[in-house]
């Protein structure tokens, strides 16, 4: 019987460990959750539930990852506007009810970065009542055919 040179042994030992590594978890994993649009495409969301971190969203973030974005979950069903104060990148803004219909969509919410106060940054939206707010990189919705009444998933 013939010796198996060492090379072959240690190149299907590491084959081996790698299809059996796992993806190392973290805890702002536990802080995401996978929202599906009507043309099945998956969005993967940061999810927001305290107020402190509601009102940080997406600010002084330079970019947001092709596919990602970030779900705001208010407590209770209220005509919420968002501004974009300290945001760094434009935004598709979009308020979705308790079933997860689109009620209200702003394209392309410019950034407020510059020197302006807080205050005088423009709100937008907020005029449909709304449970949940999902923010994604300007152009997305367009890309997606997102409308009023679409529904999505979680």
């Amino acid at each position: 019987m013939s010796k198996v040179p060492l090379w072959v042994l240690v190149l299907l030992i590491l084959l081996l460990a790698a299809c059996t590594a796992e993806k190392q978890f973290t805890m702002a994993d536990l802080k995401k959750r996978d929202v599906k649009l009507p043309d099945g495409q998956v969005i993967r969301c940061e999810t927001m539930t305290e107020k402190l971190e509601m009102m940080h969203g997406m600010m002084f973030r330079d970019s947001l990852p092709p596919n990602n974005g970030m779900l705001f979950i208010h407590a209770n069903a209220a005509k919420v506007p968002y501004w974009t104060y300290q945001v760094r990148i434009p935004l598709d803004i979009l308020w979705l009810d308790r079933q997860r219909r689109i009620v209200e969509i702003s394209p392309q919410s410019q950034p407020c970065n510059d020197s302006r106060k807080a205050s005088e940054c423009p709100q937008y939206g907020g005029n449909a009542m709304s449970t949940f707010v999902l923010e994604l990189a300007g152009g997305v919705a367009e890309k997606h055919g997102l409308k009023l009444g679409d529904q999505l998933e979680w």
